[in-house]
Order: C-alpha cells, then sequence, then structure tokens
C-alpha cells in the first residue's frame, strides 16, 4: 500500500515538471520567432532601408504636409 502512493506522487510530480518544461519550451519558441520576425522587417516607423525623401513622399501623399512644404523640406533634403 505504501509503494502506490509513492509512485503515484512521484509520477504527478514528473508529470508536472514534464508540462513545465514543455511550456517553457513552447514559450522560448514563440519569443524566438518574434524576435527574428521583428529583425528582418526591421523596426522602428521607417523601413530598414527607407530614406528621408521617402518618408518625406509618404507624408505628401496622405496629405499630412502641402506641396510647399513638401518642396521646402525637399530642398533641405537634398
Amino acid at each position: 500500500m505504501m509503494w502506490d502512493g509513492m509512485m503515484g506522487n512521484g509520477m504527478g510530480l514528473g508529470m508536472l515538471f514534464g508540462m513545465v518544461f514543455w511550456i517553457i519550451l513552447v514559450v522560448g519558441i514563440v519569443f524566438l520567432v518574434v524576435w527574428v520576425v521583428q529583425k528582418a522587417i526591421g523596426t522602428g516607423p521607417a523601413g530598414p532601408n527607407e530614406s528621408a525623401l521617402d518618408l518625406l513622399k509618404k507624408r505628401y501623399a496622405k496629405g499630412e504636409i502641402t506641396k510647399e512644404e513638401f518642396e521646402e523640406k525637399k530642398r533641405d533634403i537634398l
């Protein structure tokens, strides 16, 4: 009778540690994938190869700045 109780507790702890191991492993893989994707696409509002002129063109296209402001800032950049 004592033997059955000890085996039950030992198997329960083993299953608990096994679940914790797999949870940590899956969470680690998810974080790794997120990190790799962020590095691949670049971080911040501008892409990895986006120039100041590209950003200025986008702002003008969105209507954030007028044509006069666009031309003035373009002269400053170039």
